[in-house]
């Protein structure tokens, strides 16, 4: 099972995040590809999707909101999940976080079949404002490995139900 992880990440935490998603579907059977979501040049090949985006100021990071523009169609006859990066605390752990404007349009257009949210991260030194100013008060790393392990977990039972298609008419958009 080939699975397409693709990321747009400012600060490099949401590469990471993209980075332990990667390994657990490893450990879980799967063949991932984790690669920046500038850099995709096609979906062709890949099982399955899942298109993560650090969050700043409750936007969706730029790069996956093209991703997901860009191969809105293929996106839809195959299982595509999103995921959000960002929260500054252990929020995303305790609770499921609604996905923002931004990605609840991708949802839309990519009939994704679901969305995680996970903590984010900010170094002690991020350079630029705000960030900077945010790292004096808030700087640390929310990223759960146990979270994410859960998630895939959760994934992967419907990647391998699926066989990485979609069932016949889902997906489709009406009128298109």
């Amino acid at each position: 099972m080939k699975v397409l992880v693709a990321y747009g990440s400012k600060r490099g935490g949401t590469a990471g995040l993209a980075e332990m998603i990667g390994e657990e579907l490893a450990s879980a059977g799967a063949q991932p590809a984790v690669m920046p979501a500038s850099q995709v040049k096609s979906v062709d090949g890949f099982d399955g999707v899942i298109l993560a985006g650090a969050l700043y100021a409750n936007r969706w990071h730029r790069d996956a909101r093209r991703c997901a523009k860009r191969f809105a169609s293929a996106l839809r006859r195959r299982p595509v999940w999103l995921v959000s990066s960002g929260p500054l605390d252990d929020s995303a752990t305790k609770a499921e976080i609604s996905p923002v404007k931004q990605v609840a349009a991708a949802m839309e257009v990519t009939n994704a079949l679901g969305h995680a949210t996970f903590g984010g991260r900010l170094e002690r030194d991020a350079k630029g404002f705000p960030a900077s100013a945010m790292a004096k008060k808030v700087a640390g790393d929310w990223r759960d490995r146990e979270h994410v392990r859960r998630w895939v977990a959760s994934i992967m039972g419907e990647l391998e139900a699926s066989g990485g298609a979609r069932p016949h008419g889902e997906g489709e958009l009406h009128g298109t």
